[in-house]
């Protein structure tokens, strides 16, 4: 049975026929778009499970197509991108991105990255049971957010970080834990890619962010979440 449908999007010929050989050895179905614009109509008429999405898009850059996505989906995004400094890689985790690479990157590593998101947001998946904490109603089966009855839309990362919050209250956790926790022990990514995250969660799932509810900042140690 093949597995999940992936859309790579990238300008460079090459590199869409290395990461298609590679992802189709793995049994994946592979579809790619080399312009922003190709890229979101592909995505609209055809949804993938995953898109590896690279940021120097001709027409539409891949920031915009990551923002017009993310406002719809929480469909799993790894990013590519040329440009290895943090600004570069955070600003594609702050627009919603699950997972990056550098340019050049391995094949089997872009591989291994997207087995290890697309086992992660299954296993989220499978999680039974709602969950509710304060105003927040937490679906773990549908992966939805209702805030005050409100949907809220959130990245596949967001709800993974969410929901282990949720199912671990009042515990602290330091940054490193979070990221061994949800991005898992095979994450190349640092620290920092928590902390935008949870400034990014605490604006979607918070009255107000400046003073926060929920998702607690313990100084010097962590992070708390509390019903």
């Amino acid at each position: 049975m093949a597995q999940p449908a992936i859309l790579v999007v990238d300008d460079e010929a090459t590199v869409l026929d290395v990461v298609r050989r590679y992802l189709e050895r793995d049994g994946f179905t592979v579809r790619t778009a080399r312009s922003g614009t190709e890229a979101l109509a592909m995505i609209a008429t055809h949804p993938p499970e995953l898109i590896v999405l690279d940021l120097m898009l001709p027409e539409i850059p891949g920031e915009e197509v990551c923002r017009r996505v993310r406002a719809q989906s929480d469909v799993p995004i790894i990013m590519l991108t040329a440009r290895g400094r943090e600004p570069e890689r955070l600003l594609g985790l702050e627009l919603g991105a699950d997972d990056y690479l550098v340019k050049p990157f391995s094949p089997r590593e872009l591989v291994a990255r997207v087995k290890a998101v697309l086992r992660r947001s299954a296993a989220d998946a499978g999680t039974n049971g709602r969950l509710i904490a304060g105003n927040l109603e937490i679906d773990p089966a549908a992966r939805t957010v209702l805030r005050d009855g409100d949907p809220i839309a959130l990245s596949a990362k967001e709800f993974d970080l969410l929901l282990f919050f949720a199912s671990h209250r009042s515990q602290v956790f330091s940054r490193e834990q979070l990221l061994e926790q949800v991005w898992g022990w095979d994450f190349e990514g640092d620290a920092s890619t928590v902390t935008v995250h949870v400034r990014r969660l605490r604006v979607k799932i918070e009255v107000d962010d400046q003073r926060p509810r929920h998702l607690m900042t313990v100084w010097s140690v962590g992070y708390r979440f509390d019903a």
